[in-house]
Formats: C-alpha cells, structure tokens, sequence
C-alpha cells in the first residue's frame, strides 16, 4: 500500500510531500498560507488508518473509504474550532498509518474523527448537517465528532459545538462510510446555563433497523442509550425537542457511537459482543426493537 502526503497551495502546486510503503510522515518547515490543503492519497480504500495532522490534533483513526482526502488549512474565523497551537509557525508533522487490529477491530466509538470537515469525503466518520449556526467553524457539525468535552462555554476551542441556529427542524448525520454494529448511542449536551437550553427529547434514525426516540435531561454529564446491536452505515439525530427554557439556544458537544466494524461475513470484530454497558439506559422505541 502507499500513502502519500502533500501540502497544495491554492494555486496546486505541490509545495512539500512525503510517501511511504507500511507509514508516511511528512515533517516540513514552511509556514502555512491561506488555501494551502493537506492532501493524504493511498492506493487503495476499505481499510483502516491512523491519521495525525498536526501536533496539536489528536490522532484520528479514521476509516479510508476513498482514494483522496483533503483538509484545508483553517485560517481567519475558521480557527476558533481549533488549539491556538495547531498549524502555526515553521515546523510541522503530519502522519498516516494503517491501523492496527488492535486498535480498529473492537468495540469503539466509532463516531470520533478530529480530522473531519466539512470537504471530507474519504475518511469516515464523517458528520454533516442541515443547518449550522451562522455557518460559524465553531458551530459546525464536525464539532460533534472531534472529541472535545468542554461544553460550559460556546464559540471557540475547546468549547466547540454543534449549533443549530434556533431551527426546529435541524437534524445531524453522521456517515460510517461503511457497515458498523452499533449498541450504544451518547450524547453530551452543551451546558453553558443560562445562556444555553437544551432538549428534552430527540430521535435516533438508523439506516437500517427501527428508529428509536430518547429522552435527555439538563445537564452537562454524558448521556448514554443502550441500543439492541444493529448493523447500520449512517444514523441521523433529529426531532429535536427544545425543553421551555427562557434560552433560545440548545446545542451538542458531542455525538458518541459506539460498537464494532462489521467483518466481511457481516459478523463483529469484538469478542467482547455481550459486554455489559454500564450507565447507560435503554433507548425508546418508536416500533418493535426485536
């Protein structure tokens, strides 16, 4: 397999790259420039990857559903979504390995990618969705899957969110890019009260399988939903209740999925299938769960 990285300027040009047969790490000294794009290319797809990139980021295991992934570099309002450290100064890394077995082929979040955005359509998971507060980086669906917790504040990192610019009937999806087994679904509302509402009660859509209604409570902790194991490619959250609240503004830290890869039998990766899943509660449901 090889992998290539490279730094495009808005022009395309190629202004740094580096490849590798089992690993590729591109370590460059130029200063990024508005319209600069990391671009990440492999030979191949349907295969799962580590993906870093840059210091500041934490690493991504990612699944490469295509042969091309692109990242443009944030600049202006776009970096409020990320570390004040990250892409800065002179000196940069950025890395991709296939993953490890070990670290792709057990039970996971499954929805957790920090190196999503909007552009990408290569490496899964892949959050988008129907609105987006002001379409602001830090009210962007990818908010909801990069892995920041912090939720007592709004607007900028580490309080990214996913905001809905008061719309009743926003929804968010989050793409595998593949077949996954699901059988926990949690979410952690943002919390920054007052300013903040927050919903009462939302609706889990499945590619396959029924959907399923949960009921959420005003507070800032993890809530987490036990689901019977389905196999499913994406789920959408929508129907989102807003409790009656003075505040206007209900929001989502974070979307966690959690299950296993699905073999090429349809089967689970995981030994660990009837693992007991400690606090969490069972999802409603809106038709028959057998």
């Amino acid at each position: 397999m090889n992998l290539e990285i490279r730094i495009v300027s808005a022009e395309g040009m190629t202004r740094a790259r580096q490849s590798g047969q089992t690993e590729a790490v591109l370590v460059h000294d130029l200063t990024y420039a508005p319209g600069d794009m990391i671009e990440i290319a492999c030979d191949g797809a349907g295969f799962d990857a580590v993906l870093q990139l840059d210091a500041a980021i934490a690493p991504a295991l990612v699944h490469a559903g295509g042969p091309i992934y692109r990242f443009a570099i944030p600049f202006d309002s776009a970096r409020v979504a990320y570390p004040a450290q990250a892409f800065a100064g002179p000196l940069h890394r950025i890395s991709i390995r296939p993953a490890l077995p070990s670290e792709a082929h057990i039970r996971r979040n499954l929805a957790l990618n920090p190196a999503d955005s909007a552009l990408n359509d290569a490496f899964f998971p892949h959050a988008f969705a129907n609105v987006e507060t002001r379409n602001e980086a830090g009210f962007a669906a990818r908010n909801a899957i990069d892995g920041e917790i912090a939720n007592h504040d709004h607007g900028f990192w580490p309080y990214t969110s996913w905001g809905i610019n008061r719309d009743p009937h926003a929804s968010l999806t989050l793409d595998f890019g593949r077949a996954v087994w699901l059988d926990e679904i949690a979410l952690r509302l943002r919390a920054d009260f007052p300013h903040d509402s927050w919903w009462e009660r939302a609706t889990i859509v499945f590619s396959e399988g029924p959907e399923a209604r949960i009921t959420l409570h005003k507070t800032g902790q993890r809530q987490a939903f036990a689901i019977p194991p389905r196999q499913v490619t994406w789920l959408r959250l929508e129907q989102l209740t807003r409790a009656d609240d003075p505040s206007p503004f209900p929001a989502l830290t974070q979307i966690e999925a959690w299950g296993w890869p699905v073999t090429a039998s349809g089967q689970r990766r995981s030994s660990s299938a009837a693992m007991k899943l400690e606090n969490s509660s069972p999802c409603e449901p809106i038709l028959s769960l057998a």
